[in-house]
Order: C-alpha cells, then sequence, then structure tokens
C-alpha cells in the first residue's frame, strides 16, 4: 500500500478511513491526566526531520494526541468557516492547509505503526474510534459554510490570479467536498455519516481479522522429514517459528497473505503442499471470529448506496472519476482485452507442467498445490536452472546498499549515510540520511525488512513526514518487507521476486524524496491510485540492468559473481510463467471491480460470498481451477482495507506507462544522470500538482504506448 499524503488532516483522515486505517483515542484514565508536556504528540518532533521520537512513544499517548488533534482542527476550521471577510486563497485554502498538525503526526505514526508493529492495545485503539474519526472528518467535509468559502474560490479561480499549483489546489479541495456530500441534504448528509462511520468499523475489523487469522492458519508440521525440499536454513527458520509458539519438535509455516505460498514451490510432500494451499484459500469463510463474508458484503452494499446518493451508478464509478482511467468502461477495456492472451498463456503453461509431472511418474492432475512446484521444474529443465541457485548471490544488505542504493546514485546522485543513534519502532528497523547529488541533506529512509507477527502481510511504503515549502519539511520515508528472518547469525538471502520488490518500493520513496511542491497536499505519492504504481514499476527495472546487477549479485560467502551463464538464464526468464502471474492478476482485479461495479440491491447475501465470486470469475473468463485469484475476496485487503477498492487493475494499468518509460530510458542510454535527473524534473519532482497523464507526456514526449507491456507479459 503507497497512501496519498494530503495536506489538510481532514482529508488525511478521511482517506485513511476510506483505506481501512481508522484510528482513535482509546487512552486509559490514567493516560487522560497525563501531564501535557509528556506526549511526544503535542509539540513538532526536534529530532532531525522531525522523525517521531519512537524511544518517547507508548501507546497512551495515541488517545490523548487523536483527543487534542481533532479538537484542534475543529477549532480552526470553524474559525476558518465563520470569518466575514470574502473569501481568499490565503484566508481560506491556506489555513485549511495548515490546519490539523497534531492530528497529522499521531495519524501519520498510528497508522505506520497499525501495519507494520501492532498489539492488542493499538487494535483496540483503532476499533473504539473508527466512527468518531469518520465523524470528525464528516464535520469539516459536510460544513455548509466551508463548503461555501471553498466553492466561491472555485467560482473565481480563473480570475483569482493564482499560479498553476494554487489554482489546482483550488480545484482539488471543491472536488473533494462535493464527493464527500456537501451538497446534499441535511437528511442525506446524516445518512452520509452513518455510512462512513460504519465503513470505518468495518474496514478496522476486517483488517484485524486478516492478521489474525494469518498468525492462526499458521501450518504446523510434525517431522522434518515432510519438509524435504525446503534449504536447511528455511527448515531451521520453520524450527524456530514453532519454539517461538511453544512448539517443541515441530515446524511452522507461516503464512503470507497472498493465495498462493512460498513453501508451495519447493516442498517435495505433496499432502502437506495441499494443506498448506487449503488452508491459505480458506481464510475468511471457514465461520468463526475471523470470518470476514459478512464484513464485506456489508462494506459493499454501504459503498453502493454512497455512490448512489452522490449521483453514481456504482462504487466503482465513483473511484475510477478521479483516477486515470475515468471510467468504468476503459477499466473494462483493459482487462478484457488482457484476459484471453493471459489465459491462453496460462493453459499453455499448465500444459508444460502437466507433461513434467507425467514425465516424473507422478499420478496427479495439476492442481494450484502443484503449480510452481512443477514450475520449479521445468524452469531447471528449460533454462538449466532453478530458482535457489540464485539466492546466494542476493544477500539482503548486499542487494540494498549495492544494488538499490547504487543505482539511486547512478541515476539521481544520491548517498546514504546510516544514522543507527536514531530511535525506531524495532529493532529490526535501519535508518538512513539521505543526500543530494550537490551533497545537501534530503531526508530519513527507514527500512523495515522483516515479517513478523506484528506486522500485516505485503510490502509498501509510507511517509512519516512529507515535504512541503509552506510547512518548511522534508521526508521522512519507509519502506517495508516482508523478507523471513533466519536463524541468528545466518544471512538473509532474498528471492528474485524479493530483489524486485526491494526496488519497486524504493522506487515509491524516491517518489517521496523528490517531491518539490509547495503545499502538503501534493506531496510525493499523492496522485490518482491507477498512476502511483508507475514510477515504482519503473524503478524495478534497475534490478536486472547489467551494471547494477554485477554490482550486487555477488555470492555472499565467496564474493564471486554470479557467473555470467547464470545471468544470461536469469534474464532469459523473464517472461516465464507470465500466463500464470498476469492470469492470477487479472483474476483479482476482475474480481475487485466485480464487488464494485454492482448497486446495492445486487450485493449477494453473506453465505453466498463463494458463489458470488465463482461466478464472477466464470463470466469474466478466469476460472482456472490451478489458478486462483492472487488474493480470494474475504482476504483481499488490498480493496478492503488499503485504499485500492475497484482499483485494484492500477499495477497493470500503471505498467503500460512503465513498460513504455523503460523503452525510453533504453533508447536513451539507460543507467544515465541525465536520464534520472529529466525522470525526476518532469515527473518525480511535481506529485500531484500537476494532472498525472500531463507529468507523463512532459517526460516521454508522447501518450503511452501498450506494445511494451505486451512484449513483457508475452501477451503479444
Amino acid at each position: 500500500m503507497r497512501g496519498k499524503s494530503l495536506g489538510m488532516a481532514a482529508i488525511v483522515v478521511a482517506l485513511m478511513l476510506g483505506s481501512g486505517a481508522p484510528f482513535g483515542s482509546g487512552g486509559t484514565e490514567a493516560a487522560g491526566q497525563q501531564e501535557m508536556t509528556e506526549n511526544p504528540f503535542f509539540t513538532e518532533s526536534t529530532l532531525p526531520y522531525q522523525l517521531p521520537p519512537f524511544d518517547r512513544i507508548d501507546d497512551t499517548h495515541y488517545g490523548p494526541a487523536f483527543e487534542r488533534g481533532m479538537a484542534e482542527q475543529i477549532e480552526e476550521i470553524e474559525v476558518i468557516a465563520a470569518q466575514s471577510d470574502p473569501p481568499t486563497f490565503e484566508n481560506t485554502i491556506v489555513p485549511l492547509e495548515r490546519s490539523g498538525r497534531t492530528l497529522d503526526r499521531v495519524a501519520r505514526t498510528f497508522f505506520s505503526l497499525a501495519s507494520a508493529h501492532t498489539n492488542d492495545a493499538i487494535n483496540e485503539i483503532r476499533n473504539e474510534m473508527a466512527p468518531r474519526l469518520a465523524a470528525h472528518t464528516d464535520a469539516m467535509l459536510l460544513n455548509a459554510d466551508l463548503f461555501a468559502r471553498v466553492q466561491a474560490l472555485h467560482d473565481q479561480r480563473e480570475s483569482a490570479g493564482l499560479d498553476a499549483e494554487a489554482r489546482r489546489l483550488v480545484e482539488e479541495y471543491y472536488v473533494d467536498f462535493v464527493r464527500a456530500g456537501a451538497r446534499l441534504s441535511e437528511s442525506e448528509k446524516e445518512r452520509m455519516q452513518e455510512i462512513n462511520a460504519e465503513l470505518a468499523a468495518l474496514s478496522s475489523r476486517f483488517t484485524q481479522n486478516v492478521l489474525d487469522e494469518v498468525n492462526a492458519s499458521a501450518v504446523v508440521v510434525e517431522s522434518e522429514e515432510e519438509l524435504a525440499g525446503l534449504s536447511e536454513n528455511e527448515i531451521a527458520a520453520a524450527a524456530a517459528a514453532a519454539a517461538a509458539r511453544g512448539l517443541e519438535n515441530r515446524y511452522v509455516i507461516p503464512l503470507l497473505n497472498t493465495s498462493g505460498q512460498p513453501a508451495l514451490a519447493a516442498l517435495d510432500n505433496r499432502d502437506l503442499r495441499e494443506r498448506i494451499a487449503r488452508t491459505s484459500l480458506a481464510r475468511g469463510v471457514q465461520g468463526g471470529e475471523y470470518d470476514n463474508r459478512e464484513v464485506i458484503t456489508t462494506m459493499a452494499r454501504l459503498r453502493a448506496e454512497r455512490a448512489a446518493m452522490l449521483g453514481y451508478p456504482n462504487h466503482a464509478a465513483y473511484i475510477l472519476e478521479r483516477q486515470t482511467a475515468q471510467t468504468v468502461e476503459a477499466v473494462n477495456g483493459r482487462l478484457a482485452s488482457l484476459t484471453p492472451p493471459a489465459v491462453a498463456n496460462a493453459e499453455r503453461e499448465a500444459a508444460d507442467l502437466q507433461a513434467m509431472a507425467n514425465a516424473e511418474g507422478a499420478d496427479l492432475e495439476l492442481a494450484a498445490w502443484d503449480w510452481s512446484y512443477y514450475t520449479e521444474k521445468v524452469r531447471a529443465d528449460r533454462y538449466a536452472f532453478d530458482a535457489s541457485q540464485l539466492r546466494p548471490y542476493f544477500e539482503m544488505d548486499n542487494v540494498l546498499e549495492n544494488g538499490v542504493f547504487f543505482a539511486a546514485n547512478r541515476l539521481y546522485g544520491l548517498t546514504f549515510e546510516a544514522r543507527p543513534e536514531l530511535p525506531v519502532y524495532h529493532p529490526d528497523v535501519r535508518v538512513w540520511e539521505v543526500f543530494d547529488a550537490d551533497g545537501e541533506p534530503l531526508g530519513l529512509f527507514l527500512g523495515d525488512f522483516y515479517a513478523r507477527p506484528s506486522k500485516r502481510g505485503g510490502a509498501w511504503m509510507n511517509a512519516y513526514v512529507s515535504q512541503s515549502h509552506m510547512l518548511g519539511t522534508s521526508p521522512v520515508v519507509a519502506n517495508h518487507l516482508n523478507v523471513p528472518k533466519p536463524p541468528a547469525g545466518e544471512p538473509t538471502l532474498l528471492t528474485f521476486d524479493e530483489v524486485t520488490t526491494a526496488f519497486h518500493e524504493f522506487g515509491h520513496a524516491l517518489h517521496g524524496f523528490f517531491s518539490n511542491v509547495e503545499y502538503p497536499y501534493f506531496a510525493g505519492t499523492s496522485v490518482p491510485r491507477d498512476f502511483v504504481e508507475y514510477p515504482s514499476q519503473v524503478n524495478e527495472m534497475w534490478a536486472t540492468w547489467p551494471e547494477v546487477l554485477e554490482n550486487y549479485a555477488v555470492h555472499y560467502e565467496t564474493g564471486e559473481p554470479m557467473p555470467a551463464d547464470l545471468l544470461e538464464r536469469v534474464l532469459a526468464t523473464q517472461q516465464f510463467n507470465q500466463g500464470f502471474a498476469t492470469t492470477e492478476y487479472l483474476a483479482a482485479s476482475l474480481l475487485d471491480q466485480a464487488w464494485h461495479q454492482i448497486t446495492a440491491d445486487e450485493v449477494p447475501a453473506a453465505a453466498d460470498v463463494e458463489a458470488f465470486e465463482a461466478d464472477a470469475l466464470e463470466a469474466a473468463g478466469v476460472a482456472l481451477d490451478a489458478v486462483p485469484p492472487r488474493y480470494r475476496s474475504t482476504y483481499f485487503s488490498h480493496i478492503w482495507s488499503s485504499g485500492y477498492s475497484a482499483g485494484y487493475y492500477s499495477y497493470i494499468w500503471s505498467e503500460v506507462l512503465d513498460a513504455d518509460s523503460v523503452e525510453w530510458f533504453k533508447e536513451n542510454g539507460g543507467l544515465l544522470r541525465d536520464n534520472g535527473d529529466h525522470f525526476r524534473r518532469t515527473l518525480l519532482s511535481k506529485g500531484g500538482s500537476v494532472d498525472a497523464m500531463t507529468l507523463f507526456r512532459d517526460f516521454r514526449g508522447a501518450d503511452p504506448d501498450v506494445r511494451p507491456l505486451l512484449v513483457r507479459r508475452g501477451l503479444n
């Protein structure tokens, strides 16, 4: 998840609630009596770049800080709305941008830790206060007097003498108020507030259910013999995971929040593979306390009702209006055009996998739990290597410092200095200060790379502090991965996918670091959802760029570079298994649209969720038993709790821009400072201050071309 970072804290809250990151008070009575000066959120951090003082923050601080932050912002909004002077940019929009600084500080830290290092107290705060924070947001966005001032400025924006960024800010505020319901009747506003409060609570509940169940569903294995196929380090990690749960002489395979699980690629024991896969796919539909069917059907119904109140046929239409896609028809057309060739590729791949199984004498019909396992066998047969051969060359620190940071230095001139003396929220977190090409300080980078039970699945970037000339702030940006932590003293060896993910997430970080805008509303990744993935996907290209790969792909023990023939085989596999990868992604994207292109009356009953899902996949032409969606509905965090509702298509939509941009870099010499400076100047530095597709055209010099994407994914 790479959340939008907006200036007005009210809209920050609105987006966080909409993305399932509600927050709240929940402080104890003792905390309420705490001396004001002891709460680190009450004043601006004095640490470099306003880094949150993690060493001084405890759970009792959040409640009082949220209470004070909300109260302060309400007072600020009331002053703005009650002015007798005619509205101007300086007396209305600027103070809106400056409002809610306490709330902004606590919200950014709280939500970051609610994802990266949560606990029962944080979960309770989030669940208890979600409706109150939704109401706080509505109290501002549905304030009639405030909207009247914004509307007046919007009507006068062309004649007000505003520069381009200020004029766009007025336009964006106006649209935000309208889309929140500012034009509704009083009774409709009351219903809107009820819907938003309930959605906030449900999204919070969904988030907690997913995390709790993924931890509870970890697969317990009785004997080491069953783990044949895993490496010694992986077996040791499984033993350590079991010991941490008090399960001596057993092994635990934790699950990730995806349908597929990494262990399926290596385990020889088919029964265990099946048990892992079925456990993963069953999450959220088994009854009991973690069942998410009632949660998601209620959310879908409320979202559809809200969209109808605002004049849209469905939630997808409401969401897509503000994306570069703009319409349901555009998204449906793109997904439909990609589905047949992707499925055809997947079916050809399935035939190859079945043939491999048959050749080995396996009496089986290819199933979901066999795909990754036989994919590695076909890869080894076809390209004379398997994925495990790569890992000794991908030691994590080397990938980071001599890969990710090296590419950023060559392309943009950035340098990095470790800052181990700065406080962090977990011992595994590391901090670097980032310096620009001219040696000027740029910001702080936090790296949180290891998986743990207190951390949600996936990989994401967030900003603790966003850049703004108006506020005088520089970026504090964090990247989060979920790499299994090896036993003490062992190296952290990454998979090729994990290497690519590290480059991807740092692409988001660069988007945050290079922000050069006046107003916090537009900072960094504050761009449409179907554009925000684009810069990060472009940064993936450097993972396999020869000059970069040669610099970090060295054996962790011997220091020998990856053999040239192995490197060639790695690069030759770039289109390998793309039928599966594209199909599982498209299946999830199409599920997302199926849930959000229906009216409230068409939302299924909770008991019918699985039937609805099956029908949607069948209708879209992606109902392949051996290729389940990357996420099934009941653990699809992107669309129910991470801000990607009706937006999971964004990754492949952005990839059109990415693939075309990669061609531009290749045409212009690749890893050169001139190229990096051009990308930074025309696009990365602008945040959301300019229309997204205008930024692309300013960079590329042309409209996007879909053909490079089709070639990349073998769909041409």
